[in-house]
C-alpha cells in the first residue's frame, strides 16, 4: 500500500533501505508505479469514505492514474466512478494493473470495482479506448 501512495504523492519510503528484503526492494522499485510519479496536482483528487479511499490524477495522453485503498479490517469492494475521477461517464477504458504488471482483459465502462483484502490497495493506469 505504501509504495502506491508514495507513487501518487511522492511520500518518503518508511523503511531503512539498507536492510530491506529483496521483496521490499521489488515493491519500492516497481517501475510502473514510479512512472506515475506524483499524481497530486490541482486536477487530481482524493475521495475519502468511511473505510476506503480513491486517489486519482491525470496523466499524459488522457490517461488517469487510480489508486483504490481499503482501510477496513475486512475485505471490501472499492469502486471508482468515471465522473468522480475526471473520465467522461460512458467512456470505455483499458486498465493496467501496476502491481500485477498486466493489462486487464475486459474493458470497463462507467466505473472500475476492485475487491480488496483488508488494508490493501490496487493501482491502475486507465486509458480510454473509445
Amino acid at each position: 500500500m505504501h509504495p502506491a501512495l508514495w507513487g501518487a504523492q511522492a511520500l518518503l519510503i518508511g523503511c531503512d533501505v539498507r536492510n530491506a528484503t529483496k521483496e521490499t526492494m521489488e515493491i519500492i522499485g516497481n517501475k510502473e508505479v514510479i512512472a506515475v510519479n506524483q499524481v497530486h496536482s490541482t486536477k487530481g483528487l482524493v475521495l475519502f469514505f468511511l473505510f476506503h479511499q480513491i486517489w486519482a490524477g491525470p496523466l499524459s495522453n488522457y490517461r488517469v492514474a487510480l489508486v483504490l485503498l481499503n482501510r477496513s479490517l475486512l475485505p471490501h469492494p472499492v469502486t471508482a466512478q468515471w465522473d468522480d475521477i475526471g473520465i467522461p461517464p460512458n467512456s470505455v477504458v483499458e486498465a493496467r494493473d501496476l502491481w500485477e504488471h498486466k493489462t486487464l482483459k475486459e474493458p470497463f465502462v462507467g466505473n472500475l470495482t476492485a475487491y480488496l483484502d483488508s488494508h490493501t490497495c490496487k493501482m491502475y493506469v486507465l486509458k480510454p479506448i473509445s
